[in-house]
């Protein structure tokens, strides 16, 4: 067992819908499909310290930007920011 997985062992945040979130409830490493949900469990895991935003780029082979991107649209406009689609009706 890895130094980071001892210490999120038995850590928790609290999740986008309002339930617990540990290491083991987020998206797996393979992820290729980035649903809302899934993205936002990302960024809640990185605010709670379950991650820090080099482990979840690593993990997930995202770029630093390409992250708080994610975190940009959750401030500004809530979960419906991170839809792929809608992603237009967001920027300005």
């Amino acid at each position: 067992m890895t130094e980071q997985q001892m210490r999120a062992r038995g850590r928790y945040v609290i999740g986008p819908d309002g339930s617990p979130l540990t290491v083991a409830d987020l998206p797996p490493r393979d992820t290729k499909r980035w649903v809302i949900r899934r993205k936002a469990e990302v960024v809640a895991a990185v605010r709670g310290g379950l991650l820090s935003i080099e482990e979840a780029c690593e993990r997930y082979t995202l770029t630093v930007d390409e992250f708080l991107s994610w975190q940009r649209s959750i401030d500004k406009h809530g979960l419906p920011g991170l839809r792929a689609t809608r992603l237009q009706d967001y920027r300005e």
